[in-house]
């Protein structure tokens, strides 16, 4: 797990936010920037906790410090298609969650799909 898993996410389902360019595309002609959070915000950890639940999962997190997984970037970097880069782990260690002053689903009516709904129809789809 990056870190201690505390860093905030506000993951939001492809096909709402493909729902709501769609939206914008359609609409005024004015510019609109939008910030489209999910229906709510984790940790890392309660991310992960939740898609292990609803998969029936009970795997053991074990946290490991950035430092580590900066290091472990670096090398992995020269390969062709690195599993991990230093980008995504400097990413990780931001919250990355929607401004409460910014406009986003609810201001076009979106109501957006909780992760654990998604991971179970992903689920039962398999």
């Amino acid at each position: 797990m990056f870190g201690h898993g505390l860093t905030k996410l506000q993951p939001a389902y492809v096909e709402d936010v493909g729902e709501a360019v769609g939206q914008v595309l359609q609409g005024s002609e004015e510019r609109m920037i939008l910030e489209c959070g999910g229906s709510r915000v984790y940790s890392y950890e309660e991310l992960l906790r939740a898609i292990a639940r609803e998969a029936q999962l009970r795997p053991i997190f074990v946290p490991v410090p950035f430092a580590a997984w900066h290091a472990l970037s670096r090398v992995l970097e020269i390969l062709p298609s690195p599993p991990i880069t230093r980008h995504q782990v400097a990413l990780m260690q931001v919250d990355n969650v929607q401004s409460p002053t910014m406009p986003g689903f609810e201001q076009l009516g979106i109501s957006p799909h909780s992760v654990e709904e998604i991971v179970e129809t992903m689920l039962r789809g398999h």
